[in-house]
């Protein structure tokens, strides 16, 4: 499974022309998402920007011909946090079909999407970051406050299969304490967490995760990557920022 890093060359791109999108320069935007699959060199790059590249076809099947594309490496991939784009992208190439008027193809992709659309197949380990003094054998449960919204009681418990990401959720954390991870197994079904997933990048790359279930306090890790004070408050500033609503 491929990690996923902001500091590689294709990410780096497809993040500016994100950029150029929310600044309304759409030309430009385009041009770097073209810039990255030219640039692509492994089959996670080529996934990734020709996903982006497909968002500025004039029509329907130029649009399919990129969103074929994308799958074709996806496909290649067998990753997890790529599988999570699958019901995304096969509805895009089912909407396409329907434009060019081709019904039973449509049927087929909206099929496959819906085959996707089941529980992920993460196999773990799995951490939770907090700045609560927990033990092993502790359940973590839902119905906490929110970390990103005032007076948010969350109905579900989040997770990552990325032990840094737990870190930087532990040094958002409310609360005075020691920054804690904990390694955690759920104890009942669990969902790719839709606030993060197919949102800035297809699929869920952050492996963001979340249940009804209480999680199990299996051990606690204490070697991750710490944000320095100034990073923590970029953070802030940019979840203080965000304007979309959180899906609880």
């Amino acid at each position: 499974m491929m990690t996923f890093s902001p500091n590689n060359n294709v990410v780096k791109l497809c993040l500016q022309g994100m950029g150029m999108e929310e600044a309304g320069k759409p030309e430009e935007a385009s041009r770097l998402f073209l810039q990255a699959w030219s640039e692509a060199a492994n089959d996670h790059e080529k996934f990734l920007s020709a996903h982006y590249v497909a968002r500025y076809q004039d029509n329907a099947s130029d649009r399919l011909k990129w969103l074929e594309t994308a799958l074709h490496f996806a496909l290649k991939l067998d990753d997890d946090t790529v599988k999570s784009a699958f019901p995304a992208l096969y509805s895009k190439i089912a909407q396409c079909y329907e434009d060019l008027n081709d019904p039973d193809k449509a049927k087929q992709n909206h099929e496959l999407a819906a085959l996707f659309q089941d529980k992920p197949a993460d196999k773990g380990p799995f951490y939770h970051g907090t700045k609560a003094d927990l033990q092993v054998g502790d359940l973590l449960t839902p119905g906490g406050d929110s970390n990103y919204k005032a007076e948010l009681k969350m109905n579900h418990i989040y997770f990552t299969a990325l032990v840094n990401a737990a870190g930087l959720a532990a040094a958002l954390a409310k609360g005075d304490n020691p920054e804690r991870v904990y390694v955690i197994e759920p104890t009942g079904s669990f969902e790719n967490d839709p606030n993060v997933t197919d949102k800035k990048f297809p699929g869920n790359p952050t492996r963001s995760y979340r249940s009804h279930a209480p999680l199990n306090i299996v051990g606690e890790v204490t070697d991750w990557v710490r944000q320095t004070p100034e990073e923590v408050q970029k953070w802030r500033e940019r979840l203080a920022g965000n304007k979309g609503e959180i899906i609880n």
